[in-house]
């Protein structure tokens, strides 16, 4: 009876150790676990790889490795989950040195590797962008011990995400063909790395081929090529996406939402965006600011500033704090109109408020280049703090349009000595009208200039 009482108190114990260190209480778990031995409760290895695991997460790997001193003068032996929870805390911290050491140490005590001591390696060579690597350890996988499900998928999601698609997909083929079953979470990792690769036609293949596996796309899954589509101008199969997940009963957010409202209003469907706001108020949503900002953008866009300001009105009426999206878009759309003095009136409001003001300039600038007000474009320029490579294109493309092929040369070269990247259009501009006004040595030095500043600053 005793001896039960006191494994249930372990157990307990445990239990409030673990529930400490989620909610980053360690010193207090520490306290516990002395009071704990005090009433005669002793900890056992669980106990001490909850503690590994909370001081890995939140304070770093060298303060969960010092438990496992701990450990061994209390007693208790570490296990493979010991070294897995300071494995998956060294992945954390980008080590592959210590991640690598916990793995060896790990067999020189005797301890088997598990399927989790792999994928955890899988992982951190993924996370510190070395796939070779990856698929030698996943060869050792194959090899020594029986592969997960969670192992196919840090293989296909770390290969998608270390560039390389065609070998994911390679992968996924060469799997199923050998009988494996993937899931949805599988599908789901493939598609949304197609989609940012901006592969639609294979993002949509693979779509089809999922509805006929016999697995159900899930909301993200419709999420992710909804949003795909709409990036592409493919508003039809996206507007059509949206409708089929709704119709499947799928709860769907405000985000999806305002990207279809988006995408509703791009294709011209003034009508239908209008009916879309009226069901979402009806099901209860209330527009946030990223709404009212997509349609304060397609007010901006259609030129009807007015009705734009009256949703800026609206806005402020419900208490929701406008962000530096929402006065962006007002400056874009007022430098649009031609109200150049309106643009620079808010742009400045919007400094007075504290907002990151750098897109704004940037459209304001490109604004007074293309009214002819370069040199006032030259001021502003000069006067911002901080400048991005958006900011300099911008410039050099309107300074060679009007001939000043110096000014623009000297743009583009300060430009690549701040370590922003250039764009190969401006670069080119920039040396053809120098092949115009200067001689072939000054455009030759140029060039050299350029090269040279690309090594030292890049």
């Amino acid at each position: 009876m005793r001896r039960m009482f006191l494994r249930l108190s372990t157990k307990l114990l445990n239990i409030s150790i673990a529930s400490l260190c989620r909610a980053k209480q360690l010193e207090k778990a520490e306290a516990a676990i002395i009071d704990g031995i005090r009433l005669g409760v002793l900890p056992d290895v669980v106990t001490y790889n909850t503690l590994i695991t909370g001081y890995c997460q939140f304070i770093g790997f060298d303060a969960g490795y010092s438990i496992i001193h701990r450990m061994k003068e209390a007693g208790i032996a570490p296990d493979v989950v010991t070294y897995n929870s300071l494995m998956a805390g060294a992945t954390r911290q980008h080590s592959i040195t210590h991640c690598l050491d916990m793995f060896e140490e790990m067999r020189e005590m005797g301890i088997n590797p598990d399927v989790w001591s792999y994928n955890t390696l899988i992982h951190c060579f993924f996370k510190l962008g070395m796939p070779d690597e990856a698929y030698k350890i996943f060869h050792d996988v194959l090899l020594n011990i029986s592969p997960c499900q969670a192992t196919f998928n840090i293989m296909i999601n770390g290969l998608c995400k270390n560039g390389c698609i065609n070998n994911a997909l390679m992968l996924f083929r060469y799997l199923q063909h050998h009988g494996y079953t993937p899931e949805i979470v599988t599908y789901n990792i493939l598609i949304n790395s197609l989609c940012k690769t901006g592969m639609w036609k294979d993002t949509m293949r693979l779509f089809e081929e999922l509805r006929e596996s016999g697995h159900a796309p899930n909301a993200i899954t419709y999420t992710t090529v909804m949003k795909s589509c709409f990036r592409y101008k493919h508003f039809k199969e996206g507007l059509e996406i949206f409708l089929e997940m709704k119709s499947k009963g799928y709860a769907y957010d405000m985000f999806s939402y305002c990207t279809f409202l988006g995408a509703l209003l791009k294709s011209g469907r003034r009508q239908d965006a209008n009916n879309c706001i009226a069901h979402m108020i009806k099901i209860g949503y209330e527009l946030d600011i990223a709404s009212y900002n997509t349609l304060i953008n397609w007010h901006c866009k259609e030129g009807k500033l007015e009705n734009a300001y009256n949703l800026l009105n609206v806005v402020e009426e419900r208490g929701l704090d406008c962000d530096k999206y929402t006065h962006t878009i007002l400056i874009d759309g007022l430098c649009k109109a031609g109200n150049i003095s309106g643009a620079q009136r808010h742009l400045n409001q919007m400094q007075m408020m504290g907002f990151d003001c750098l897109v704004a300039f940037n459209c304001f600038i490109d604004a007074l280049c293309k009214v002819g007000r370069l040199d006032y474009a030259l001021q502003v320029f000069h006067s911002m703090d901080i400048k991005d490579s958006f900011t300099y294109s911008s410039l050099v493309h309107n300074l060679c349009r009007a001939r000043r092929y110096r000014l623009a040369a000297e743009l583009l070269l300060s430009c690549i000595k701040s370590g922003m990247k250039i764009l190969r259009s401006d670069q080119n501009a920039v040396v053809k009208g120098l092949s115009v006004t200067c001689s072939k040595t000054d455009v030759k030095r140029y060039k050299l200039k350029i090269r040279t500043a690309k090594l030292l600053h890049h």
